[in-house]
């Protein structure tokens, strides 16, 4: 499958997330929904949240432009806030998939989707 397809069919494919990105921990956008940009600056705040996770619990990111406050961070997942809207980062082995959800979505729902996604990365050494 290709890294694109993992974004259409299973993070934006299951109704959950309103768009969503994956971003390769050596830099790069390996796949995104369309019209959801990454600027260079937030992609390097994202590789570099997981190496200063007080930081990111004080000072949140921003995604496409938007700024995120954080719930949660540790060394495999980042939870984000936004109004009632979130956003999960889950780091595999080579990648960090990132994902925006929408109200009337609910976190827990959202969550679900973007960290089984990463257990199967895992589980193939992705």
């Amino acid at each position: 499958m290709s890294w694109q397809a993992y974004v259409d069919t299973n993070l934006v494919g299951s109704g959950k997330l309103s768009r969503a990105a994956i971003l390769g921990l050596g830099g790069g956008i390996w796949a995104t929904s369309p019209g959801y940009t990454l600027s260079n600056e937030e992609q390097k705040a994202i590789l570099a949240s997981y190496k200063d996770l007080t930081h990111t619990q004080a000072n949140g990111l921003r995604l496409a432009g938007e700024k995120f406050f954080t719930l949660r961070a540790d060394n495999r997942s980042i939870y984000l806030k936004k109004g009632g809207d979130g956003a999960v980062l889950v780091k595999t082995s080579k990648a960090i998939l990132i994902a925006e959800y929408t109200a009337p979505i609910q976190a827990a729902e959202a969550t679900q989707v973007v960290e089984s996604l990463a257990d199967y990365l895992i589980s193939v050494k992705y």
